[in-house]
Protein backbone atom coordinates (compact mmCIF):
# COMPACT_ATOMS: atom_id res chain seq x y z
CA UNK A 1 0.00 0.00 0.00
CA UNK A 2 3.48 2.15 0.76
CA UNK A 3 4.38 1.89 -2.73
CA UNK A 4 0.72 1.91 -4.35
CA UNK A 5 0.56 5.66 -2.31
CA UNK A 6 3.40 7.00 -4.48
CA UNK A 7 1.86 6.62 -7.51
CA UNK A 8 3.78 3.42 -8.67
CA UNK A 9 0.36 1.28 -9.58
CA UNK A 10 -3.05 2.62 -8.61
CA UNK A 11 -3.95 2.03 -4.61
CA UNK A 12 -6.94 0.26 -6.23
CA UNK A 13 -4.87 -2.29 -7.72
CA UNK A 14 -3.42 -4.08 -4.11
CA UNK A 15 -7.21 -3.53 -2.95
CA UNK A 16 -8.58 -5.95 -5.59
CA UNK A 17 -6.29 -8.53 -5.60
CA UNK A 18 -6.30 -8.92 -1.80
CA UNK A 19 -10.14 -8.29 -1.19
CA UNK A 20 -11.17 -7.98 2.60
CA UNK A 21 -7.92 -9.94 3.67
CA UNK A 22 -7.64 -7.73 6.55
CA UNK A 23 -10.83 -8.41 8.04
CA UNK A 24 -10.54 -11.40 7.88
CA UNK A 25 -7.04 -11.38 9.86
CA UNK A 26 -8.51 -8.98 11.96
CA UNK A 27 -11.09 -11.28 13.15
CA UNK A 28 -8.47 -14.20 13.45
CA UNK A 29 -5.88 -12.10 15.05
CA UNK A 30 -8.19 -10.28 18.01
CA UNK A 31 -11.00 -12.49 18.48
CA UNK A 32 -10.97 -16.41 17.30
CA UNK A 33 -7.22 -17.38 18.16
CA UNK A 34 -7.41 -15.16 21.97
CA UNK A 35 -10.39 -17.31 22.85
CA UNK A 36 -8.94 -20.58 21.81
CA UNK A 37 -5.41 -19.90 23.30
CA UNK A 38 -7.59 -18.82 26.83
CA UNK A 39 -9.57 -21.96 26.75
CA UNK A 40 -6.81 -23.94 25.96
CA UNK A 41 -5.24 -22.96 29.32
CA UNK A 42 -8.33 -23.47 31.18
CA UNK A 43 -8.86 -27.16 29.57
CA UNK A 44 -8.52 -28.97 33.14
CA UNK A 45 -11.90 -27.10 34.14
CA UNK A 46 -13.57 -26.50 31.21
CA UNK A 47 -13.08 -29.23 28.19
CA UNK A 48 -15.16 -27.84 25.34
CA UNK A 49 -14.69 -25.19 22.49
CA UNK A 50 -18.16 -25.96 21.13
CA UNK A 51 -19.62 -22.60 22.72
CA UNK A 52 -16.59 -20.60 21.31
CA UNK A 53 -16.91 -21.78 17.96
CA UNK A 54 -21.24 -21.69 17.71
CA UNK A 55 -20.51 -17.66 18.90
CA UNK A 56 -17.70 -16.94 16.28
CA UNK A 57 -17.93 -19.09 13.44
CA UNK A 58 -21.23 -17.13 11.92
CA UNK A 59 -17.95 -14.37 10.88
CA UNK A 60 -16.40 -17.57 9.05
CA UNK A 61 -18.68 -16.24 5.99
CA UNK A 62 -16.36 -13.21 5.63
CA UNK A 63 -14.33 -15.95 3.44
CA UNK A 64 -16.61 -16.05 0.89
CA UNK A 65 -16.70 -12.52 -0.65
CA UNK A 66 -12.40 -13.68 -0.32
CA UNK A 67 -12.84 -16.76 -2.42
CA UNK A 68 -15.60 -14.99 -4.60
CA UNK A 69 -13.03 -12.84 -5.62
CA UNK A 70 -10.21 -14.97 -5.84
CA UNK A 71 -10.46 -15.66 -9.63
CA UNK A 72 -10.09 -11.64 -10.18
CA UNK A 73 -7.09 -11.42 -7.82
CA UNK A 74 -5.11 -14.19 -9.87
CA UNK A 75 -6.07 -12.54 -13.63
CA UNK A 76 -5.07 -8.55 -11.57
CA UNK A 77 -2.01 -10.32 -9.97
CA UNK A 78 -0.72 -11.79 -13.38
CA UNK A 79 -1.36 -9.00 -15.67
CA UNK A 80 0.01 -6.09 -12.84
CA UNK A 81 3.63 -8.13 -12.78
CA UNK A 82 4.10 -7.98 -16.76
CA UNK A 83 2.85 -4.49 -16.87
CA UNK A 84 4.73 -2.95 -14.25
CA UNK A 85 7.97 -3.59 -13.88
CA UNK A 86 7.86 -1.58 -10.36
CA UNK A 87 5.29 -4.15 -9.37
CA UNK A 88 7.06 -7.17 -10.60
CA UNK A 89 10.15 -5.74 -8.39
CA UNK A 90 8.13 -5.70 -4.94
CA UNK A 91 6.71 -8.76 -5.59
CA UNK A 92 9.86 -10.23 -6.22
CA UNK A 93 11.08 -8.78 -3.17
CA UNK A 94 7.98 -10.11 -0.90
CA UNK A 95 8.84 -13.81 -2.09
CA UNK A 96 12.78 -13.86 -1.48
CA UNK A 97 11.76 -13.22 2.68
CA UNK A 98 12.76 -15.93 4.46
CA UNK A 99 8.79 -15.62 6.27
CA UNK A 100 7.59 -16.66 2.68
CA UNK A 101 9.42 -19.74 2.83
CA UNK A 102 10.25 -19.38 -0.77
CA UNK A 103 6.82 -19.79 -1.79
CA UNK A 104 4.80 -17.55 -4.39
CA UNK A 105 2.59 -14.68 -3.03
CA UNK A 106 -0.33 -17.03 -5.18
CA UNK A 107 0.47 -19.94 -2.99
CA UNK A 108 0.09 -17.71 0.33
CA UNK A 109 -3.22 -16.44 -1.36
CA UNK A 110 -4.51 -20.00 -1.43
CA UNK A 111 -4.74 -20.64 2.55
CA UNK A 112 -7.60 -18.43 3.07
CA UNK A 113 -9.65 -20.26 0.22
CA UNK A 114 -8.08 -23.71 2.20
CA UNK A 115 -9.23 -22.44 5.88
CA UNK A 116 -13.18 -23.47 6.10
CA UNK A 117 -12.57 -26.72 4.71
CA UNK A 118 -9.88 -27.03 6.70
CA UNK A 119 -12.10 -25.93 10.18
CA UNK A 120 -14.47 -28.29 8.83
CA UNK A 121 -12.41 -31.26 8.85
CA UNK A 122 -11.18 -30.04 12.07
CA UNK A 123 -14.18 -30.06 13.71
CA UNK A 124 -15.63 -33.57 12.34
CA UNK A 125 -12.31 -35.09 13.85
CA UNK A 126 -13.28 -33.72 16.99
CA UNK A 127 -16.66 -35.03 17.48
CA UNK A 128 -15.61 -38.72 16.32
CA UNK A 129 -13.28 -38.86 19.74
CA UNK A 130 -16.16 -36.89 21.58
CA UNK A 131 -18.08 -39.18 23.73
CA UNK A 132 -21.67 -39.13 23.31
CA UNK A 133 -22.83 -37.51 26.53
CA UNK A 134 -20.35 -35.12 26.36
CA UNK A 135 -21.58 -31.53 27.66
CA UNK A 136 -19.76 -30.00 24.22
CA UNK A 137 -21.37 -31.79 22.07
CA UNK A 138 -24.64 -30.11 21.24
CA UNK A 139 -22.75 -27.02 20.50
CA UNK A 140 -20.24 -28.43 18.64
CA UNK A 141 -22.52 -30.20 16.19
CA UNK A 142 -24.54 -26.96 16.17
CA UNK A 143 -20.74 -24.82 14.85
CA UNK A 144 -20.34 -27.86 12.58
CA UNK A 145 -23.80 -27.18 10.55
CA UNK A 146 -22.60 -23.07 10.31
CA UNK A 147 -19.09 -23.71 9.59
CA UNK A 148 -20.32 -26.73 6.83
CA UNK A 149 -22.07 -23.53 5.22
CA UNK A 150 -20.08 -21.63 4.95
CA UNK A 151 -17.39 -24.33 3.11
CA UNK A 152 -19.92 -24.74 0.45
CA UNK A 153 -18.74 -20.91 -0.91
CA UNK A 154 -15.42 -22.72 -1.03
CA UNK A 155 -16.26 -25.72 -2.54
CA UNK A 156 -15.64 -24.77 -5.99
CA UNK A 157 -12.80 -22.46 -5.27
CA UNK A 158 -11.02 -25.03 -3.38
CA UNK A 159 -10.76 -26.93 -6.74
CA UNK A 160 -10.21 -24.29 -8.58
CA UNK A 161 -7.08 -23.15 -6.31
CA UNK A 162 -5.56 -26.49 -5.79
CA UNK A 163 -5.78 -26.62 -10.19
CA UNK A 164 -4.28 -23.29 -10.01
CA UNK A 165 -1.41 -24.40 -7.74
CA UNK A 166 -0.82 -27.33 -9.65
CA UNK A 167 -0.29 -25.02 -12.46
CA UNK A 168 2.01 -22.53 -10.39
CA UNK A 169 4.25 -26.06 -9.82
CA UNK A 170 4.07 -26.25 -13.14
CA UNK A 171 5.37 -23.23 -14.77
CA UNK A 172 8.18 -23.24 -11.67
CA UNK A 173 8.91 -26.78 -13.10
CA UNK A 174 9.49 -24.59 -16.55
CA UNK A 175 11.34 -22.39 -16.04
CA UNK A 176 8.80 -19.75 -15.66
CA UNK A 177 8.96 -19.46 -19.66
CA UNK A 178 5.22 -21.48 -20.47
CA UNK A 179 2.58 -19.06 -20.34
CA UNK A 180 0.25 -21.76 -18.76
CA UNK A 181 -1.53 -19.87 -15.85
CA UNK A 182 -4.53 -19.30 -16.51
CA UNK A 183 -8.02 -20.43 -15.20
CA UNK A 184 -8.86 -22.08 -18.50
CA UNK A 185 -6.06 -24.45 -18.41
CA UNK A 186 -7.07 -27.61 -16.46
CA UNK A 187 -4.28 -29.88 -15.16
CA UNK A 188 -4.94 -33.58 -16.18
CA UNK A 189 -1.97 -36.38 -15.90
CA UNK A 190 2.17 -35.58 -15.77
CA UNK A 191 4.55 -38.43 -15.78
CA UNK A 192 7.67 -39.48 -17.39
CA UNK A 193 7.59 -41.42 -20.88
CA UNK A 194 10.13 -43.02 -23.42
CA UNK A 195 10.62 -41.11 -27.24
CA UNK A 196 10.83 -43.91 -29.59
CA UNK A 197 13.48 -42.00 -32.32
CA UNK A 198 12.16 -42.43 -35.74
CA UNK A 199 15.70 -43.06 -37.32
CA UNK A 200 17.83 -45.67 -34.91
CA UNK A 201 16.28 -47.64 -32.01
CA UNK A 202 16.78 -45.46 -29.29
CA UNK A 203 14.35 -44.83 -27.10
CA UNK A 204 14.69 -41.34 -25.33
CA UNK A 205 13.47 -39.85 -21.49
CA UNK A 206 10.89 -37.60 -21.91
CA UNK A 207 8.10 -35.85 -19.75
CA UNK A 208 4.78 -35.42 -20.53
CA UNK A 209 2.31 -33.00 -19.34
CA UNK A 210 -1.26 -33.12 -20.24
CA UNK A 211 -4.33 -30.88 -20.07
CA UNK A 212 -7.57 -30.19 -20.96
CA UNK A 213 -6.71 -28.47 -24.11
CA UNK A 214 -2.96 -29.16 -24.92
CA UNK A 215 -0.26 -31.39 -24.43
CA UNK A 216 3.33 -30.44 -23.62
CA UNK A 217 6.28 -32.96 -24.49
CA UNK A 218 9.13 -31.64 -22.75
CA UNK A 219 12.84 -32.93 -22.01
CA UNK A 220 14.45 -32.84 -18.30
CA UNK A 221 17.14 -31.01 -17.76
CA UNK A 222 19.91 -31.00 -15.10
CA UNK A 223 18.91 -28.77 -11.86
CA UNK A 224 19.84 -28.61 -8.48
CA UNK A 225 16.63 -26.55 -7.62
CA UNK A 226 14.38 -29.76 -7.99
CA UNK A 227 12.70 -31.30 -11.71
CA UNK A 228 13.08 -29.03 -14.50
CA UNK A 229 11.98 -29.19 -17.84
CA UNK A 230 12.34 -27.63 -21.17
CA UNK A 231 9.06 -27.99 -23.79
CA UNK A 232 9.49 -28.95 -26.83
CA UNK A 233 6.47 -29.15 -28.56
CA UNK A 234 3.28 -27.81 -27.52
CA UNK A 235 0.69 -30.06 -29.07
CA UNK A 236 -3.53 -29.06 -28.86
CA UNK A 237 -6.14 -31.50 -28.19
CA UNK A 238 -8.00 -30.06 -30.81
CA UNK A 239 -7.39 -33.08 -34.05
CA UNK A 240 -5.42 -34.93 -31.85
CA UNK A 241 -5.87 -38.78 -32.28
CA UNK A 242 -4.11 -41.38 -29.80
CA UNK A 243 -3.60 -44.97 -31.24
CA UNK A 244 -2.34 -48.36 -29.49
CA UNK A 245 1.04 -49.57 -31.71
CA UNK A 246 2.39 -52.72 -31.61
CA UNK A 247 6.88 -53.33 -31.68
CA UNK A 248 8.30 -56.24 -31.17
CA UNK A 249 11.77 -54.85 -29.85
CA UNK A 250 9.56 -51.83 -27.84
CA UNK A 251 6.69 -53.11 -25.23
CA UNK A 252 3.94 -51.16 -24.38
CA UNK A 253 4.01 -48.55 -27.36
CA UNK A 254 1.16 -46.33 -28.12
CA UNK A 255 0.79 -43.14 -30.65
CA UNK A 256 -0.07 -39.93 -29.57
CA UNK A 257 -1.01 -37.31 -33.27
CA UNK A 258 -2.13 -33.97 -33.51
CA UNK A 259 -1.72 -31.46 -36.06
CA UNK A 260 1.78 -30.37 -34.70
CA UNK A 261 3.39 -33.35 -34.54
CA UNK A 262 3.09 -36.91 -34.32
CA UNK A 263 4.96 -39.02 -31.51
CA UNK A 264 5.38 -42.30 -31.18
CA UNK A 265 5.69 -43.03 -27.24
CA UNK A 266 6.66 -45.93 -25.25
CA UNK A 267 5.18 -46.73 -20.73
CA UNK A 268 6.74 -48.02 -18.33
CA UNK A 269 4.32 -51.24 -18.43
CA UNK A 270 1.47 -52.38 -19.78
CA UNK A 271 -0.95 -50.26 -16.85
CA UNK A 272 1.02 -47.30 -17.29
CA UNK A 273 -0.18 -47.34 -20.83
CA UNK A 274 -3.59 -47.91 -20.11
CA UNK A 275 -3.73 -44.98 -17.55
CA UNK A 276 -2.07 -42.48 -20.45
CA UNK A 277 -4.49 -44.13 -23.45
CA UNK A 278 -7.34 -43.57 -20.96
CA UNK A 279 -6.29 -40.27 -20.12
CA UNK A 280 -5.93 -39.25 -23.53
CA UNK A 281 -9.31 -40.42 -25.10
CA UNK A 282 -11.65 -39.01 -21.60
CA UNK A 283 -9.46 -35.55 -22.65
CA UNK A 284 -10.03 -35.59 -25.85
CA UNK A 285 -13.46 -36.78 -25.89
CA UNK A 286 -14.51 -33.86 -22.86
CA UNK A 287 -12.81 -31.42 -25.52
CA UNK A 288 -14.94 -32.45 -28.31
CA UNK A 289 -18.41 -32.44 -25.78
CA UNK A 290 -17.35 -29.28 -25.12
CA UNK A 291 -17.39 -27.86 -28.60
CA UNK A 292 -20.33 -29.73 -29.76
CA UNK A 293 -21.82 -27.73 -27.50
CA UNK A 294 -20.84 -24.45 -28.10
CA UNK A 295 -21.69 -25.19 -31.36
CA UNK A 296 -25.19 -26.30 -30.65
CA UNK A 297 -25.57 -23.25 -28.62
CA UNK A 298 -24.42 -21.21 -31.79
CA UNK A 299 -27.12 -23.00 -33.91
CA UNK A 300 -29.84 -22.36 -31.28
CA UNK A 301 -28.74 -18.36 -31.61
CA UNK A 302 -28.97 -18.30 -35.20
CA UNK A 303 -32.53 -19.67 -34.64
CA UNK A 304 -33.78 -16.75 -32.67
CA UNK A 305 -31.12 -14.44 -34.36
CA UNK A 306 -32.21 -11.25 -36.13
CA UNK A 307 -32.04 -12.15 -40.00
CA UNK A 308 -29.55 -9.76 -42.59
CA UNK A 309 -32.95 -8.04 -44.08
CA UNK A 310 -33.67 -7.28 -40.45
CA UNK A 311 -30.12 -6.33 -39.04
CA UNK A 312 -30.04 -2.86 -37.69
CA UNK A 313 -34.50 -2.66 -38.15
CA UNK A 314 -35.42 -4.40 -35.00
CA UNK A 315 -33.49 -4.49 -31.42
CA UNK A 316 -32.21 -8.47 -31.26
CA UNK A 317 -32.02 -10.85 -28.30
CA UNK A 318 -29.16 -10.44 -26.08
CA UNK A 319 -27.26 -13.49 -25.96
CA UNK A 320 -26.82 -14.05 -21.87
CA UNK A 321 -22.80 -13.67 -20.84
CA UNK A 322 -23.45 -17.04 -18.27
CA UNK A 323 -24.53 -18.97 -22.08
CA UNK A 324 -21.12 -18.66 -23.26
CA UNK A 325 -17.38 -18.65 -22.45
CA UNK A 326 -15.88 -17.49 -25.65
CA UNK A 327 -16.29 -15.10 -28.17
CA UNK A 328 -19.00 -16.03 -30.76
CA UNK A 329 -16.69 -14.45 -33.44
CA UNK A 330 -13.13 -15.38 -32.85
CA UNK A 331 -13.71 -18.15 -30.25
CA UNK A 332 -10.74 -16.43 -27.62
CA UNK A 333 -11.75 -17.32 -24.26
CA UNK A 334 -13.12 -14.55 -21.91
CA UNK A 335 -11.42 -13.25 -18.78
CA UNK A 336 -12.63 -11.12 -16.11
CA UNK A 337 -9.89 -8.22 -17.22
CA UNK A 338 -7.88 -9.12 -21.10
CA UNK A 339 -10.84 -10.53 -22.83
CA UNK A 340 -14.14 -9.40 -21.11
CA UNK A 341 -17.50 -9.51 -22.62
CA UNK A 342 -19.36 -7.13 -25.43
CA UNK A 343 -22.79 -6.48 -26.90
CA UNK A 344 -23.54 -6.56 -30.84
CA UNK A 345 -26.26 -4.00 -30.44
CA UNK A 346 -27.49 -5.48 -34.18
CA UNK A 347 -27.07 -9.41 -33.54
CA UNK A 348 -26.86 -9.66 -29.62
CA UNK A 349 -24.26 -11.76 -29.97
CA UNK A 350 -21.16 -11.96 -26.97
CA UNK A 351 -18.21 -10.99 -28.92
CA UNK A 352 -15.05 -9.50 -27.32
CA UNK A 353 -13.40 -6.11 -27.58
CA UNK A 354 -11.78 -6.59 -30.71
CA UNK A 355 -14.58 -7.98 -32.59
CA UNK A 356 -17.00 -5.57 -31.06
CA UNK A 357 -14.44 -2.14 -31.75
CA UNK A 358 -16.63 -0.87 -34.62
CA UNK A 359 -20.00 1.07 -34.58
CA UNK A 360 -22.58 1.51 -36.99
CA UNK A 361 -26.10 3.93 -37.11
CA UNK A 362 -29.17 1.42 -36.26
CA UNK A 363 -32.83 2.31 -37.67
CA UNK A 364 -34.26 0.96 -34.29
CA UNK A 365 -32.28 3.25 -32.24
CA UNK A 366 -33.21 5.95 -34.32
CA UNK A 367 -30.11 5.18 -36.09
CA UNK A 368 -27.74 6.32 -33.35
CA UNK A 369 -24.23 5.22 -33.32
CA UNK A 370 -24.26 1.71 -31.80
CA UNK A 371 -21.20 -0.92 -31.31
CA UNK A 372 -21.56 -3.88 -33.00
CA UNK A 373 -19.41 -6.66 -34.00
CA UNK A 374 -17.46 -6.59 -37.07
CA UNK A 375 -19.62 -9.15 -39.52
CA UNK A 376 -22.74 -6.87 -38.73
CA UNK A 377 -20.72 -3.54 -39.42
CA UNK A 378 -19.65 -5.15 -42.67
CA UNK A 379 -23.42 -6.19 -43.57
CA UNK A 380 -24.79 -2.55 -42.19
CA UNK A 381 -22.51 -0.47 -43.62
CA UNK A 382 -21.75 -2.06 -47.25
CA UNK A 383 -19.11 -3.46 -49.18
CA UNK A 384 -17.18 -0.19 -50.13
CA UNK A 385 -17.58 0.80 -46.34
CA UNK A 386 -15.55 -2.03 -45.46
CA UNK A 387 -13.01 -1.53 -48.59
CA UNK A 388 -12.55 2.13 -47.23
CA UNK A 389 -11.76 0.56 -43.98
CA UNK A 390 -9.52 -1.39 -44.91
CA UNK A 391 -7.86 1.17 -46.82
CA UNK A 392 -6.98 3.19 -44.16
CA UNK A 393 -4.50 0.45 -42.64
CA UNK A 394 -2.13 0.40 -45.47
CA UNK A 395 -2.17 0.36 -49.39
CA UNK A 396 0.32 -2.94 -49.26
CA UNK A 397 -1.84 -4.35 -46.68
CA UNK A 398 -3.19 -7.86 -48.56
CA UNK A 399 -5.77 -10.36 -46.45
CA UNK A 400 -3.08 -13.67 -46.70
CA UNK A 401 -6.15 -15.95 -46.49
CA UNK A 402 -6.52 -14.08 -50.53
CA UNK A 403 -2.93 -15.48 -51.73
CA UNK A 404 -2.26 -18.16 -49.64
CA UNK A 405 -4.85 -20.53 -52.31
CA UNK A 406 -3.75 -18.91 -54.94
CA UNK A 407 0.64 -19.40 -54.50
CA UNK A 408 3.71 -20.79 -55.46
CA UNK A 409 4.53 -21.86 -52.05
CA UNK A 410 3.01 -20.71 -48.43
CA UNK A 411 3.52 -22.20 -45.14
CA UNK A 412 4.97 -21.22 -41.79
CA UNK A 413 8.54 -19.90 -41.17
CA UNK A 414 11.02 -18.58 -38.18
CA UNK A 415 11.64 -15.20 -38.50
CA UNK A 416 13.84 -12.89 -36.51
CA UNK A 417 15.91 -9.16 -37.13
CA UNK A 418 19.23 -8.59 -35.49
CA UNK A 419 19.24 -8.81 -32.07
CA UNK A 420 15.40 -10.01 -31.53
CA UNK A 421 13.88 -13.45 -30.78
CA UNK A 422 12.57 -15.26 -33.20
CA UNK A 423 9.07 -15.98 -34.36
CA UNK A 424 6.86 -17.21 -35.62
CA UNK A 425 5.28 -16.01 -39.38
CA UNK A 426 3.10 -17.39 -42.16
CA UNK A 427 4.97 -16.69 -45.24
CA UNK A 428 3.29 -16.16 -49.21
CA UNK A 429 4.98 -15.58 -52.38
CA UNK A 430 1.85 -15.72 -54.96
CA UNK A 431 1.69 -17.13 -58.28
CA UNK A 432 0.49 -13.42 -59.32
CA UNK A 433 3.56 -11.46 -58.04
CA UNK A 434 6.53 -14.17 -57.88
CA UNK A 435 8.61 -11.50 -57.22
CA UNK A 436 6.88 -10.69 -53.61
CA UNK A 437 7.41 -12.09 -50.53
CA UNK A 438 4.80 -11.55 -47.70
CA UNK A 439 5.01 -12.24 -44.18
CA UNK A 440 1.57 -12.22 -42.43
CA UNK A 441 1.22 -12.76 -38.38
CA UNK A 442 -0.76 -15.70 -39.49
CA UNK A 443 -2.74 -17.27 -42.13
CA UNK A 444 -5.96 -15.34 -41.12
CA UNK A 445 -4.72 -12.00 -41.07
CA UNK A 446 -3.66 -9.08 -43.08
CA UNK A 447 -0.26 -7.73 -41.84
CA UNK A 448 2.46 -7.66 -44.32
CA UNK A 449 6.27 -6.96 -42.97
CA UNK A 450 8.79 -6.52 -45.11
CA UNK A 451 9.22 -5.78 -49.45
CA UNK A 452 12.77 -5.58 -50.73
CA UNK A 453 16.18 -7.38 -50.82
CA UNK A 454 16.29 -9.56 -47.72
CA UNK A 455 18.60 -12.33 -46.25
CA UNK A 456 16.85 -16.26 -45.92
CA UNK A 457 18.75 -18.19 -43.65
CA UNK A 458 18.24 -21.89 -44.80
CA UNK A 459 17.93 -24.81 -42.51
CA UNK A 460 21.23 -26.09 -43.60
CA UNK A 461 22.89 -23.15 -42.42
CA UNK A 462 23.66 -21.29 -45.82
CA UNK A 463 22.36 -17.92 -46.67
CA UNK A 464 20.52 -16.52 -49.76
CA UNK A 465 19.18 -13.71 -51.06
CA UNK A 466 15.65 -13.58 -51.87
CA UNK A 467 14.63 -11.10 -54.72
CA UNK A 468 11.49 -9.27 -53.58
CA UNK A 469 9.28 -5.91 -55.47
CA UNK A 470 10.48 -3.37 -54.14
CA UNK A 471 13.33 -1.57 -56.84
CA UNK A 472 16.58 -2.34 -55.30
CA UNK A 473 17.81 0.99 -56.02
CA UNK A 474 15.16 2.68 -54.17
CA UNK A 475 16.34 0.88 -50.54
CA UNK A 476 20.65 1.69 -51.04
CA UNK A 477 19.69 5.24 -48.90
CA UNK A 478 17.96 3.40 -46.05
CA UNK A 479 18.77 2.52 -42.90
CA UNK A 480 19.80 -1.10 -42.73
CA UNK A 481 20.71 -1.04 -46.58
CA UNK A 482 24.09 -2.35 -47.16
CA UNK A 483 25.78 -3.28 -50.45
CA UNK A 484 25.56 -7.12 -51.76
CA UNK A 485 28.90 -8.97 -51.91
CA UNK A 486 28.73 -8.38 -56.02
CA UNK A 487 27.98 -4.67 -55.03
CA UNK A 488 25.40 -4.41 -57.31
CA UNK A 489 22.38 -4.73 -55.40
CA UNK A 490 21.41 -3.65 -51.62
CA UNK A 491 20.29 -6.10 -49.50
CA UNK A 492 18.36 -5.70 -45.87
CA UNK A 493 20.69 -7.12 -43.39
CA UNK A 494 19.97 -8.63 -39.45
CA UNK A 495 17.15 -10.76 -40.87
CA UNK A 496 17.27 -14.41 -41.25
CA UNK A 497 14.01 -16.70 -41.85
CA UNK A 498 14.50 -20.37 -40.73
CA UNK A 499 12.08 -22.91 -42.99
CA UNK A 500 10.18 -25.41 -40.94
CA UNK A 501 9.54 -26.97 -44.11
CA UNK A 502 11.94 -29.02 -46.34
CA UNK A 503 9.90 -27.77 -49.80
CA UNK A 504 10.88 -24.24 -48.86
CA UNK A 505 14.52 -25.33 -49.37
CA UNK A 506 13.94 -27.30 -52.31
CA UNK A 507 12.26 -23.66 -54.00
CA UNK A 508 14.64 -21.29 -52.98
Amino acid sequence: MEEAGKGTFPVEVVKNIFSNISSIHTFHSQFLLPDLEKRMSQWNTTPRIGDILQKLTPFLKMYAEYVKNFDKAMELLKLWTEKSPQFKAIIQDIQSQEVCGCLTLQHHMLEPVQRVPRYEMLLKDYLKKLPQDASDRSDAEKSLEIIATAATHSNTAIRKSENLKKLLEIYVMLGEEEDIVNASNEFIKEGHILKLAARNTSAMDRYLFLFNNMLLYCVPKFSLMGQRFTVRTRIGIDGMKVLETSNEDYPHTFQVSGKERTLELQASSEQDKEDWLKAFRETIEIFHQKNETFKLASKEVEAVSVSKAELGKRAPRWIRDNEVTMCMKCKEMFNALTRRRHHCRACGFVVCWKCSDYKAPLEYDSNKMNKVCKDCYSTLSGAQDSEDRAKKKGILEIEAAQFSGNSIICGFLQYSEKGKPWQKMWCVIPQTEALVLYLYGAPQVSTYLFMGWTTVLLSCGSGVRVPLGVPCDGLASRPGCVPSPSGLMPCVTGLALVPRDPVWDKRF
